[in-house]
């Protein structure tokens, strides 16, 4: 299909553009100022609007025409990066802290449009599972490959190379996504902001096994936020070094490869509880074998094996999403989950450090690895029946239903 294909094209260079600068800012900002707080702070600044503006993009993103939406963030994102231009000296970091915002609000704005729109090009029949799937094993890629690449051309060309690299690719984005078709959408611009957040969670409210999935994503995403956060740690004292790190790294990304093809066979056949379930409780039982293993190589294994039901759990959550949601309530409902991921990552990366101090490095390890076994048994116990969820989808034919009758007011 032209226009998914145009839209993963789109994706694909804006996610490129974005790796490169994974590396590359921080290293920038620790380059002019020397300073390791001042370093972090890009972090924070990257994670600040998730928080700040998740919620009203879920607006946007139902509210306008979610094509003419992504343009626009694209080319925000072009414009604001440009800044770090003229960041050269301690008292002009601000600007990469300016441009590091600025980049997170486009960022936010694209996802929930982005996710929004795809089932309005490809359906949501299998088509769907495998564009997620699709879309899941390229970012993997990119993942591997543009944050390290980011950090290369820094330290070989400097950072005004990355960043207009950057920059273009953003604009290239921005080009496919205006040669994809219109999709004329009915909106309604008079209603207020407030009304329309509390119908995106009226929704999930009224919806049991969304409300649930909200839950336990969170507890998953906020354990694997706290393993994340020691994984240097990990790597430098129990396997020798920040070497054995990047191998460490490069094998959940494989596993995070594998997993797309294999998730898209498995989230057709079986309903998202078990999916979603048996995929956290896959996930903690290879963590828990990766923390404990005697050898390096049962460690690459055992991290090889976490990436391919971690993805797993991605591809099915978001495809349920997509299926269940009404068009109309979409991109609100996926920008609750983006919030929601933004705040449990935000948390257990804190919780991770501080467990570590408190208890040591290995109990902190397995005491996160156990959170993510917890997330699998409250999926099993929260998300409802398959024949549960039939009232669901009654619930949201009905939310549909008063949505557009209220539009066509």
């Amino acid at each position: 299909m032209r226009d998914f294909r145009l839209l993963w094209a789109a994706r694909l260079i804006a996610t490129f553009g974005t790796g490169l600068l994974v590396v590359a800012i921080p290293a920038h900002v620790y380059a002019v100022t020397g300073s390791v707080l001042a370093t972090g702070l890009t972090l924070v600044a990257e994670y600040l609007p998730v928080l700040l503006l998740g919620p009203f993009a879920g607006v946007l993103a139902d509210r306008w025409d979610r094509r003419r939406l992504m343009f626009a963030t694209d080319i925000a994102h072009a414009m604001v990066i440009s800044l770090v231009f003229f960041a050269r000296t301690p008292d002009t970091v601000w600007l990469v802290y300016l441009a590091v915002l600025g980049e997170g609000a486009a960022a936010v704005l694209f996802r929930p449009a982005a996710q929004a729109h795809t089932p309005a090009i490809v359906g949501t029949g299998p088509l769907l599972t495998s564009a997620n799937a699709l879309n899941a094993f390229t970012t993997g890629v990119i993942g591997l490959g543009a944050a390290p690449l980011g950090g290369l051309l820094f330290a070989v060309v400097g950072i005004d190379t990355v960043i207009g690299v950057g920059l273009v690719s953003y604009l290239v984005s921005a080009l496919a996504i205006a040669f994809t078709r219109p999709r004329p959408r009915d909106r309604d611009f008079s209603r207020r902001v407030l009304p329309d957040l509390k119908e995106g969670l009226g929704y999930i409210r009224q919806a049991p096994a969304t409300r649930a999935l909200l839950v336990t994503s969170g507890v998953y995403l906020l354990a694997n936020a706290a393993l994340t956060s020691l994984l240097v740690p990990f790597g430098v004292t129990q396997l020798g070094g920040s070497t054995q790190v990047g191998y460490l790294l490069s094998a959940l990304s494989i596993g995070f490869l594998l997993g797309a093809p294999i998730s898209h066979r498995i989230v057709d056949r079986l309903p998202v509880k078990t999916t979603v379930a048996a995929a956290q409780g896959l996930v903690a039982g290879a963590f828990v074998l990766m923390f404990n293993a005697s050898s390096m190589p049962v460690t690459l294994i055992a991290a090889a094996l976490a990436g391919i039901p971690g993805v797993t759990v991605l591809i099915a959550l978001q495809t349920w999403l997509q299926r269940t949601t009404p068009e109309a309530l979409l991109g609100r409902v996926g920008a609750v989950f983006l919030t929601a991921e933004a705040a449990a990552t935000m948390v257990g990366a804190f919780v991770g450090p501080t467990l570590g101090e408190l208890i040591g490095l290995p109990p902190a390890l397995n005491a996160a690895c156990m959170i993510t076994l917890l997330a699998s048994a409250l999926t099993f116990w929260l998300v409802p029946n398959p024949a549960e969820d039939r009232l669901s989808d009654d619930r949201a034919e009905l939310t549909t239903q008063s949505t557009d009758e209220r539009l066509a007011q």
